[in-house]
């Protein structure tokens, strides 16, 4: 699960950075609007969080542009800005949810949750292949009514299949959807050791993972 977090105050940033790595998230940080637009243009990301303030291109800007251009990721901005007209014009614009600083914590996880409920064409409240079940938001698995634990890791593998199945995963689509550092997998067996831990936790579910060498996976019903 990738997000984006584009907030100029480093401290900030840092903590917010910590707090979603530590919640199961795969967290991309940027300082400045127009890197924030490039990144966003770029990746797929299931959340991103803008700051309104912010060097180069502001907060809105960027959210106008990414409507603009068609990207439909949910956005949730995260502003000192709070008055009810600011509040008015970034949902106008294409916000989906708007956080006043200070804020809770806690608070914001429980939105992010409730932002990867709502139901798109892209991103169904939950994936479904033959008997697996996954709910994105609560990171529940199960087959035929069974929970199945997996590791964060293996939640992203399996959340990627999930979404693109029947058609193959590359790699490097794997590593840039779960790993914070893409590198740290493309190139090495990591992502096939994972992929085979999967298989095992998955043995029991009517589904398999197909490897296509030299390319990808993807999981398919049985």
């Amino acid at each position: 699960m990738r997000i984006l977090v584009a907030e100029d105050d480093e401290a900030l940033r840092s903590v917010l950075e910590r707090g979603l790595k530590k919640a199961g998230y795969v967290v991309d940080g940027v300082a400045d609007g127009s890197a924030a637009l490039f990144y966003l243009l770029s990746y797929e990301y299931e959340v991103a969080i803008l700051d309104w303030r912010m060097p180069a291109v502001s907060g809105i800007e960027v959210l106008r542009s990414l409507r603009r251009s068609g990207a439909g990721v949910p956005v949730l901005m995260l502003t000192a800005r709070d008055m009810p007209t600011d509040r008015v014009l970034g949902l106008d614009e294409g916000a989906d949810d708007y956080m006043v600083k200070p804020f809770d914590f806690p608070e914001l996880l429980a939105r992010l949750r409730a932002l990867q409920r709502r139901p798109s064409d892209a991103h169904p409240p939950h994936l479904l292949v033959g008997d697996l079940v996954y709910e994105p938001a609560e990171r529940a698995v199960r087959a035929s009514g069974k929970a199945i634990g997996l590791t964060q890791i293996e939640l992203g593998i399996l959340e990627l299949l999930l979404q693109r199945s029947p058609a193959v995963v590359s790699r490097r689509s794997i590593a840039l959807q779960v790993w914070q550092y893409e590198a740290d997998a493309v190139g090495s067996n990591t992502i096939d050791v994972h992929v085979a831990h999967l298989r095992s936790k998955l043995s029991g579910a009517q589904v398999r993972i197909d490897t296509h060498r030299g390319v990808g996976y993807r999981l398919v019903p049985t």
